[in-house]
């Protein structure tokens, strides 16, 4: 199977760094189906299963933010997709620390989270419209 080669270079750092954070996404949505496993059979909770559903969604998210990147070879949709990664673990995590442990984060730190993933979509509509403008790869 040929290794994967980006658009912009022979692909040894960028490429690690893309599997990287593609890994990541794989945590991300492995964490979300666990959650909403134990959102459905040990701990009614509507917010358990928000959390749940928001990591799923997101971590399909960055797995396509990061297939543009790829595909562009431009690594501002990569660091949208890790912005978007580390936004919805800090709100999902907030969450599912505050309602299934005896640890108790600090509650600010879901709506920092929230804020940071609605600044994530937001860096995806600007992108894509500069893209748009340009015709090529930001």
């Amino acid at each position: 199977m040929a290794a994967f080669q980006s658009p912009n270079n022979s692909g040894s750092a960028s490429t690690g760094a893309l599997f990287a954070h593609l890994a990541a996404a794989g945590l991300v949505g492995a964490a979300g189906v666990a959650l909403a496993a134990v959102a459905a059979h040990r701990v009614e909770s509507p917010a358990l299963a928000t959390a749940a559903t928001m990591l799923m969604i997101h971590a399909a998210a960055a797995v396509g933010l990061l297939a543009v990147s790829a595909t562009l070879g431009a690594r501002a949709w990569r660091w949208i997709a890790a912005l978007m990664l580390g936004a919805v673990a800090l709100f999902s995590g907030t969450i599912a620390a505050n309602t299934m442990s005896a640890f108790s984060a600090p509650v600010i730190l879901a709506p920092v989270g929230g804020s940071l993933l609605i600044a994530s979509w937001l860096a995806v509509a600007v992108l894509a419209l500069i893209e748009w403008r340009r015709g090529g790869a930001a």
